[in-house]
């Protein structure tokens, strides 16, 4: 045993080291949104290039969490995750020291890597640390922890590029990933057992270049035409490839993802929730940032302050939010989140081209009150629809399926932003922050009013929760 470390603290250690990285790699997420303008200026870059430096990390976790995963079980999960902390700091070096924007999104991948590493372990590693009665209380505190470092990006960004610079930004991770891989080495229990499943090369792959194919045509679609080709083939080849990574799931004998599990209602409707819902979240947190700096002329820190307090308000309301989903069920709780959801996406519509700091803090207010609202009751209803011990399992489910509708929504977002501002225009601007204020203003207030749409939409999965009898998996 280490010195200092007792059995019974044990787990609040395991908390600490699994919520240094979890919190670091999911605010590495959002961090970027806030420095997006400051990147596209001093790159001389486009908004379809910069938007690459969020997608490519998110997209290289969404592909990789279910590989680590399998990795974990095969190798060990504290090797994997120690292993994800050191690639996570060296590829923020380098982010640091990018030369160019497409250095800066190759060494993005590298950290995707990392976070994949750390992420795809966090949930498993803490159940492993808490004692059976309290794994609902672990994943309760993980599922926080991941809110809060989503959320807390914009604010964390907009302070460290105000003070110093936008490499600031990447150099702020080596910090916290020695403190981190202090406290892992310390606190982490070795895990010795081994599979002997074979590896699915061949699911990794298919569904790794489907989702890449995807979400490239949609990302430069908006910028070179839909109706190219290229980007009508690509579209074709991911979803083929969508089809064929299904397809062999359900036949290879150590399948990535067990298809079995979304046969259960509650398992399945709860992830087509989280996706839907999650998709408006980015309209937010990618556009706002920067609709404050190009339009309203704010500065990277006030832009920051103003979102500020969407990490206060589900810090403090998320353990509020899990009692009520207690009390009443989750059926009842998360639709009232998605309802406030969205009056918050409408209220943003209106927001005007000179709002004050206070104005955009309570408009955002309601966005972060429906999202404690849901996520919370969603993630206990879609882990505690599947045997305990797959609780780990699920969450890498749930994980792909959250960052998947984060990548969609920052790549319909800024589509929709566009094609709004060329159709208002008459012109297409090839770096959107050029267009007329006015333009850019009656563009954003659309593109939220397009959100509120896909937020109440989110509803229409709830109405079959409730119909039919619940298919269970065995443990």
């Amino acid at each position: 045993m280490q010195q200092g470390i007792t059995d019974a603290s044990r787990k609040w250690w395991a908390l600490a080291a699994v919520g240094s990285g979890t919190f670091m790699s999911t605010v590495d997420g959002s961090i970027v949104n806030i420095a997006l303008t400051t990147i596209q200026r001093s790159f001389g870059a486009t908004l379809g290039q910069v938007e690459w430096v969020i997608l490519a990390y998110l997209l290289g976790i969404a592909c990789l969490l279910p590989t680590m995963g399998r990795l974990g079980d095969m190798i060990g999960r504290k090797r994997v995750y120690v292993g994800g902390f050191v690639l996570f700091a060296v590829a923020s070096l380098l982010c640091g020291i990018a030369w160019d924007i497409n250095s800066l999104i190759a060494f993005r991948v590298a950290k995707a890597v990392g976070a994949a590493m750390i992420q795809s372990m966090g949930a498993a590693l803490l159940v492993q640390a808490f004692p059976t009665s309290e794994r609902g209380r672990a994943l309760g505190y993980n599922a926080t922890i991941i809110s809060v470092g989503v959320a807390s990006g914009p604010v964390i960004g907009g302070l460290l590029i105000e003070q110093f610079n936008w490499q600031s930004i990447f150099f702020v991770n080596l910090p916290v990933s020695v403190i981190g891989l202090i406290i892992s080495q310390r606190a982490l229990v070795d895990d010795t057992k081994r599979s002997t499943q074979r590896f699915d090369l061949v699911g990794a792959f298919s569904l790794g270049a489907a989702l890449v194919a995807i979400l490239y045509a949609l990302t430069e679609g908006q910028h070179i035409g839909f109706n190219l080709p290229m980007i009508q083939g690509l579209f074709g080849v991911g979803l083929l490839g969508l089809l064929f990574f299904v397809w062999w799931e359900l036949r290879t004998p150590a399948p990535m993802i067990d298809m079995s599990f979304f046969k259960v209602r509650d398992f399945s409707i709860g992830l087509i929730q989280t996706y839907m819902i999650t998709l408006p979240q980015q309209f937010n947190y990618v556009l706002l940032p920067i609709f404050l700096q190009t339009v309203a002329g704010y500065d990277a820190r006030t832009t920051g302050l103003t979102i500020i307090v969407v990490p206060i308000i589900t810090t403090f309301l998320s353990s509020f939010s899990g009692r009520l989903s207690d009390k009443y069920g989750p059926n009842w709780i998360a639709p009232i989140g998605v309802v406030i959801w969205t009056i918050g996406l409408v209220l943003m519509s209106g927001i005007g081209d000179k709002p004050s700091l206070w104005d955009v803090a309570g408009r955002v207010a309601f966005i972060a009150v429906g999202i404690t609202l849901f996520f919370t009751p969603i993630n206990s209803s879609i882990l505690g629809s599947l045997p305990k011990e797959r609780t780990g399992i699920a969450n890498g489910i749930m994980s792909v399926t959250r960052t998947m509708g984060q990548i969609s929504g920052i790549s319909i977002g800024a589509l929709i932003w566009t094609w709004q501002v060329d159709t208002l225009s008459g012109t297409h601007y090839e770096i959107i922050a050029e267009a007329p204020h006015h333009i850019l203003h009656q563009g954003y207030s659309n593109t939220m009013l397009v959100g509120a749409a896909i937020c109440i939409a989110g509803l229409i999965p709830a109405l079959f929760r409730l119909r039919g009898r619940n298919t269970t998996v065995a443990g």
